[in-house]
């Protein structure tokens, strides 16, 4: 089945907007190249699952700070002559006859129609480039072909609670959708759109993952649809065969700073939700030329440590420690993500005039916080957690949802305290 998927399925992975609910991680890099568990980048859990099921021509459509994203992915996707396949960028762009950027994400793949026809693919596989799962495309396609289906859209369960991040569709005995709503919050259209029987997880929702026959996907976009969700979807139950295939693995939508932080330190877990540690249908990622990390007299209790680190005297719960990261004498760190850094710096210029050495400074104390790359944090540095639900722009650092967010290449003096009871 892999070489009929690869032949006639191509895959198109929407690499985002703004990215506004994951700001700051995306003030400088697309919502698809923030880094997620130590040493990846959430570009490759798409990518990795359309090579693992045999989709091997792959288009990624970019929009905004695009330049690490295409850096990333030209630096880590090569095929060779025996493995034909390819990973192409399709940027935005402005033309002679349409001014406009991308105005939703059916509109991306509308303005990149005439490179995505020119693939011969007969199937598009349309992904978004902020969710973690695991998924074999090839029984979504072996499904998507049985049913002769024009549009399959993968499904999941959804309690109530839920319905107004997804979504919500109604399917019949078959499998057909015939019903669609985006995001519902009224209790009369959520009773209509019930489609299980099961009290904790009645309804069911779309996971953002869709794959249509070709001809089907130019005649949706004749109209004037700008999102697959918003408007797409509705439309095509009433003029087309639109099934749901549904999903029962794990899947998250990390498009927020608290899904985003809750997902990686799930990672550290004994028996974590979603595993990097796959042999059959890895994750693949940039192979980086990077020693083993270096630890000295470090207690350490799950904790997910990326390559290249250098780590001594500290105590490190929950944590995610990504790669190249430095975390010196005396810290201690507690449910917090460490991205890491882009270089190491010499160690005849530490400390650097201009302020503290990138990495963790002696005698930190950090907990609930997300660290980006190339922090410089000074010693004796003490993050504590705000409620959840508390949103504050502080200076350089800024609070999401109760969580400390310390921005890309962020320097924090020694002896900053930031927390809801040291100001």
């Amino acid at each position: 089945m892999d070489r009929v998927v690869q032949e006639r399925v191509l895959g198109v992975i929407l690499g985002g907007g703004r990215g506004a609910r994951l700001w700051p991680l995306t003030r400088d890099r697309a919502k698809p190249a923030v880094p997620i568990a130590g040493k990846y980048r959430l570009i490759d859990i798409p990518l990795s699952n359309c090579l693992n099921s045999g989709v091997h021509e792959v288009a990624i459509l970019t929009q905004f700070k695009s330049a690490s994203l295409h850096r990333h992915v030209t630096q880590t996707y090569h095929f060779d002559l025996f493995h034909p396949g390819w990973v192409q960028i399709l940027a935005a762009e402005q033309t002679t006859t349409n001014l406009d950027w991308y105005q939703g994400t059916a509109d991306a793949v509308r303005k990149q129609l005439e490179e995505l026809e020119v693939t011969g693919a007969e199937n598009l596989l349309i992904l978004a480039g902020d969710h973690l799962y695991r998924m074999d495309y090839t029984v979504l396609t072996e499904f998507h072909q049985a049913h002769q289906a024009d549009v399959t859209v993968a499904v999941r369960p959804v309690s109530r609670r839920d319905a107004a991040r997804f979504g919500i569709l109604r399917m019949d005995s078959s499998g057909r959708i015939n019903a669609f709503a985006e995001k519902p919050r009224d209790e009369a259209q959520l009773n209509e759109l019930v489609s299980r029987d099961d009290p904790e997880l009645p309804l069911v929702g779309s996971m953002g993952i869709y794959l249509f026959r070709k001809e089907a996907l130019l005649e949706l976009l004749q109209g004037p649809h700008d999102d697959f969700g918003g408007h797409v979807l509705p439309a095509a139950i009433h003029s087309h065969r639109v099934f749901g295939y549904t999903f029962s693995g794990y899947w998250e939508d990390i498009g927020d700073i608290r899904s985003f932080y809750e997902a990686n330190l799930a990672l550290t877990l004994p028996d974590p939700p979603f595993s990097f540690h796959d042999p059959v249908r890895p994750i693949y990622t940039r192979p980086r030329l990077l020693a083993a990390s270096r630890i000295y007299d470090v207690c350490l209790d799950r904790v997910l440590l990326a390559d290249g680190c250098i780590v001594h005297g500290a105590d490190l719960t929950r944590t995610v420690v990504g790669i190249r990261s430095v975390i010196s004498d005396g810290v201690r760190l507690r449910e917090t993500i460490i991205m890491g850094a882009d270089y190491y710096e010499p160690e005849e210029v530490f400390p650097p005039a201009s302020g503290p050495p990138i990495g963790i400074g002696e005698g930190c104390d950090i907990s609930g916080a997300i660290i980006d790359k190339n922090a410089r944090i000074g010693p004796r540095v003490r993050i504590e957690p705000f409620p959840p639900g508390t949103d504050l722009d502080g200076d350089p650092w800024l609070v999401r949802d109760g969580i400390v967010v310390l921005p890309k290449n962020a320097v924090l003096p020694a002896g900053t305290q930031i927390g809801p009871d040291v100001g």
